[in-house]
């Protein structure tokens, strides 16, 4: 980790008892100044850690004086001489805390302002961190977070390296083609009235690259959406992408777990079962509410529509004449520790996605029920349950009844919600799994079609091609995304790359010839010479840095991050542009009466 040059021969961190009686130089910002009784204390940090200074009035009078002027967070250059500290002033907590630097010489690289807020206070809004990001990151959080990533993105590189994959770039100036969300446009100046999209992904560039003969091909892949935000998305975020030829799923899932099990293993010195479990998309909706699964808890959901075909109670007899269900939750050991409160919270969780109501009954020590729908049901309706549900007293059940995907997923929600409540989940574990056999077409409401649920390239099973054209919604795809603690880490498929069956496609998604062409000309003539099979899968480099990390938010693994309002504060970006860009750029503005005011003078400019 040593270096020498006229600012240092050590890092902040590396000093120990080894080195007492040795002559060093050390730089770094000042993370706190003493002044007890004449002697001046200096704790200097750099970005591997911090050496406390030492400064004898009596010794050195004038570094003295001119050390009593220092104030937090300006810039040193040190040099002295290793020496213990007294044996009542060691610092167990500290790498260093058993020496002091004291010095000989010191020099004042840098003054700072005082700063905007305290560096160290965690009640320090996002807002204010964000805006002095620089400021955020000396200290030891976001830097330890950034540190993370660089190790998990050299494992990555390393494996996929040893497994014969080729590091491609592709371009970030593309075409625009509906991908699934909304584009980033940037406009040609040199062809004005026409725009590039920055790319939501390498999807195209990628299957190029196969059609090509490159066979196995990666990058951590910059991509860009206009979409909504949350604590796991950005309007620019990294994917490790990553594309093979001549494969089938198993291939690529094994890359994959290889991949995964080498960062665990690395970063957390976790041995992580191979293969991960596996999980069909129905099954996973069935059991667990949920296209992404958390596994660290075994709440499963059931259910329990036979029991009720017959039922008096206009709730459950409703959802079932509409072709819907009835799903069940049953939490052992909860019903005392529910409150009504959390129970309100429960059902207004369930509302919240798509579920008229949710019921939620508590067995008693009985074996009676009492709750909010308790008496619509029948004896004989309460005992098939508590049977079917092997339920005993003091044990809860919730209860949504409703279409399928609806009750799956509300209930699925409040199944997370109830496992957060219970402390139910080991924060410690690392659980992985495949979710596979997604449908390949979803119907939209809004446009009266069908949509890829993935994207347009996806190839749908083997066993399903006869029902393209007859069944669409019934498609299953030969797709697969890896989820990590119930978060989806990444999704892939098997590409199609025969242009008769991309036109098939292409026309279960409303897509004429000629907007196929318009939009995809240059992948569907690509093809036509002769593509091979292939796949792939793009992994969420930040998702997986946040997890691992134990971070809340992708925000806090990104140096430069966007606010969940897609704007800078730092760099007060998106802002206006002058007049005369616009005028280069073949644009003007519709501008709202006021509005002009903040187009830039171009003059100022």
């Amino acid at each position: 980790m040593s270096y020498s040059s006229k600012y240092r021969t050590h890092h902040c961190n590396e000093l120990g008892s080894e080195h007492i009686g040795q002559n060093v130089r050390l730089s770094g910002w000042v993370n706190s100044s003493r002044n007890l009784g004449g002697l001046v204390f200096i704790d200097l940090r750099d970005r591997e850690g911090i050496t406390q200074l030492f400064i004898d009035p009596e010794t050195s009078p004038q570094l003295a004086a001119k050390a009593r002027e220092i104030r937090e967070e300006w810039v040193l250059a040190v040099a002295g001489t290793v020496r213990p500290r007294p044996q009542e002033m060691v610092n167990s907590s500290r790498k260093t805390g058993a020496i002091e630097l004291e010095l000989s010489e010191l020099e004042i690289l840098n003054r700072a302002k005082a700063m905007p807020y305290h560096l160290e206070d965690p009640s320090s809004s996002e807002d204010l961190r964000l805006k002095y990001r620089y400021l955020d990151m000396r200290r030891s959080g976001l830097l330890e977070n950034l540190k993370l990533r660089h190790k998990i993105s050299k494992v990555i590189r390393e494996v996929l390296d040893e497994n014969g994959f080729i590091e491609v770039e592709t371009p970030i100036l593309s075409k625009s083609t509906p991908e699934g969300a909304r584009d980033y446009l940037v406009p040609s100046r040199v062809h004005q009235g026409s725009f590039y999209a920055l790319p939501q992904a390498p999807q195209q560039y990628k299957q190029l690259l196969m059609v090509g003969g490159v066979e196995k091909y990666f990058q951590f892949a910059r991509c860009f959406r206009d979409e909504d935000l949350r604590a796991d998305r950005q309007p620019e975020f990294t994917q490790v992408d990553l594309e093979m030829s001549f494969v089938e799923p198993e291939q690529v899932m094994d890359i994959v777990e290889q991949l995964l099990c080498a960062v665990v293993k690395n970063i957390k010195q976790i041995n992580v079962p191979c293969p991960f479990p596996r999980l069909s998309w129905k099954e996973a909706m069935h059991k667990y509410g949920s296209d992404k699964p958390d596994l660290r808890f075994a709440l499963e959901l059931q259910d329990i529509s036979g029991i009720f075909k017959h039922s008096q109670f206009k709730a459950f007899s409703a959802a079932l004449e509409q072709g819907g269900l009835i799903k069940a939750l049953k939490a052992e050991g909860q019903a005392q520790k529910c409150s009504r409160k959390v129970l309100d919270q429960f059902t207004e969780t369930a509302r919240l996605y798509g579920a008229k109501g949710l019921v939620w009954l508590k067995v008693e020590a009985d074996m009676s029920l009492s709750g909010s729908a308790a008496k619509f049901i029948s004896p004989e309706e309460q005992r098939e349950l508590l049977e079917q549900l092997q339920a005993r007293g003091g044990d809860l059940i919730l209860i949504v009844a409703d279409a399928w995907k609806t009750a799956c997923e509300s209930l699925g929600r409040v199944r997370l919600q109830l496992a957060e409540f219970a402390g139910l989940i080991n924060q410690n574990e690392i659980n992985f799994l495949w979710v596979q056999e997604f449908p390949l077409l979803d119907w939209d409401e809004e446009s009266q079609r069908f949509v890829a649920v993935h994207h347009p390239f996806t190839s749908p099973l083997d066993e399903d091609l006869q029902l393209l054209q007859s069944k669409p919604a019934e498609v299953r795809a030969k797709a697969y995304d890896v989820v990590l603690n119930g978060v989806e880490l990444g999704g892939g498929s098997i590409r199609i790359h025969r242009p008769e069956l991309q036109a098939q496609m292409f026309k279960s998604l409303g897509i004429s010839d000629q907007e196929a062409k318009l939009l995809f000309g240059h992948i569907l003539e690509a093809f036509s010479y002769g593509a091979p099979p292939h796949g792939g899968l793009a992994i969420g480099l930040d998702r997986l840095v946040m997890l691992l990390a134990g971070a809340k938010s992708i925000r806090e693994v990104i140096a430069f991050p966007k606010t969940t309002k897609a704007s800078c504060l730092m760099s007060n970006s998106p802002s206006a542009v002058s007049p005369a860009q616009l005028e280069e750029l073949g644009l003007s503005l519709e501008t709202e009466e006021g509005l002009s005011d903040q187009i830039l003078d171009t003059k100022s400019h």
